[in-house]
């Protein structure tokens, strides 16, 4: 007797479950994040970035101002503006130990910005993003700088993807 209730009350508990959920995801709004209609691609064409402190700074500026404005370049009168500060570190992972010289490393590029709305200087969007690249040091040292540099490169391009996603992300609501 005590088996049949429980199964009533499971069925019954089980049906409000799949009211409640279907009324959970019937407030979620799902939509593209780059459609015409939310007006993203528009917005992201009309940001502005603040100059370039470094070679690796400017890669990572230079890769923002492409994404955004669709390879059109920043607009002569924004409405956004977005003050970035990049920084980037060379660590050795991989010791030789017979003459504790690096074989191994990795590139980490950081980049803290803050998106402002030009017309009354609201900050929409602040943020600190990392990028990491590997790199193989090679034992002559040109070869060392210029697989440093690519590695700086690689890891500042995935680094403008990452923001360039936040500030659309925050264009969008």
């Amino acid at each position: 007797m005590s088996f049949d209730v429980s199964v009533k009350f499971l069925r019954k508990g089980s049906t409000a479950v799949v009211i409640a959920l279907a009324l959970l995801a019937s407030s979620c709004q799902v939509r593209p994040l780059y459609s015409e209609s939310t007006g993203v691609a528009r917005n992201l064409a009309a940001i502005s970035y603040s100059p370039a402190g470094s070679r690796v700074g400017q890669q990572v500026r230079n890769r923002l101002i492409f994404l955004t404005s669709g390879g059109a370049g920043e607009p002569a009168r924004a409405d956004y503006d977005v003050q970035l500060t990049v920084a980037s570190y060379v660590t050795g992972v991989l010791l030789v130990e017979s003459s504790d010289t690096a074989r191994a490393g990795q590139i980490v590029v950081n980049g803290d910005y803050t998106m402002r709305r030009v017309s009354d200087g609201q900050v929409l969007r602040t943020g600190h993003r990392s990028a990491t690249s590997l790199v193989d040091f090679p034992v002559q040292e040109f070869a060392k700088l210029r697989a440093i540099r690519d590695a700086e490169n690689r890891a500042a391009r995935e680094l403008a993807e990452l923001i360039r996603t936040d500030l659309a992300i925050a264009l969008g609501r």
